[in-house]
């Protein structure tokens, strides 16, 4: 309990650590943005605002995931992991439409830009990028902390493309760099957004976690169980993506120790699919639930 009690508190300085980098380098662009009228350069620190958002949010979440369950919350305050998760993907969905947006208008009417600013500002902003992802990407067993290191990852390649941006305009005069290149960052945002959704969703819609095949474990606690003849009524879902959770019925034969049957489920659960949050009924001979 005090080395996961250890191990939270480490997910939540990395958060803190890196929301107040990511938070401060974060004005700096926006000044670089406008000044060198930077499309790449503004949409990275419109997403490192996001980031900060998202960071704040996390770290938050991991707080209230420590709380212990309450007669409102009897499972505890764990799904606040997975609901930053949701929300932090729903604002990179956003600002990918806001990208989008942009870089059309300036595609139909090229803008100028000032390469050197940009190119100072971006670099900064990649190694400020590469700091922060470093802090995070030791500490990817929390759903929370995966979504927050999606968001700098995001920074980081905004930042290379920003830096390409630059350079190009600088070298070459080319207006239609800026905006091709936040089309790139747009591209991967939207992909990254797309996977922070899904696994969210699924979470929250009680989907079976990853890993986890229902066949599986009913064909194994029926062969490796002694007295159990069937299971049915099985049902998996997860409070987060590390907190997987199961329930089932199982069919004992008549002469079976009832409780021992239920420990060796319960054993096998643990063992064989890392399940250590199980309710389990033993049932001698009809199952007094209907079938689904």
């Amino acid at each position: 309990m005090a080395h996961s009690h250890d191990h939270s508190h480490d997910n939540e300085q990395a958060l803190g650590r890196a929301f107040a980098l990511i938070g401060t380098f974060m004005f700096v662009e926006v000044v670089g943005g406008l000044v060198a009228n930077s499309l790449t350069l503004l949409a990275d620190a419109g997403h490192m605002f996001l980031d900060a958002s998202a960071l704040a949010f996390s770290w938050y979440a991991l707080r209230l995931s420590r709380r212990l369950q309450d007669d409102r919350l009897s499972y505890g305050y764990h799904r606040w992991e997975v609901l930053a998760a949701f929300v932090n993907g729903l604002t990179l969905m956003a600002l990918v439409g806001w990208i989008l947006l942009e870089a059309w208008e300036r595609l139909n009417t090229p803008q100028t830009m000032i390469p050197l600013p940009a190119l100072a500002v971006a670099t900064v902003g990649l190694v400020v990028n590469i700091i922060a992802y470093r802090w995070l990407h030791g500490h990817q067993d929390s759903a929370a902390v995966r979504s927050a290191a999606l968001h700098v990852l995001g920074d980081l390649l905004g930042s290379i493309a920003a830096i390409t941006a630059a350079l190009t305009v600088w070298l070459t005069g080319w207006p239609y760099a800026d905006p091709l290149l936040a089309l790139v960052i747009a591209a991967i945002l939207g992909n990254g957004a797309w996977r922070v959704l899904k696994d969210a969703t699924h979470i929250l819609l009680e989907g079976v976690p990853d890993g986890i095949n229902l066949e599986k474990i009913a064909r194994t606690l029926t062969d490796r169980v002694p007295g159990v003849n069937g299971v049915h009524h099985l049902h998996a879902w997860a409070l987060t993506a590390q907190k997987p959770l199961l329930t089932l019925h199982a069919s004992v034969d008549e002469p079976a120790d009832l409780s021992q049957v239920m420990n060796n489920i319960k054993l096998v659960l643990v063992e064989e699919f890392g399940i250590d949050h199980s309710t389990v009924q033993v049932d001698h001979g009809k199952c007094p639930d209907r079938h689904p």
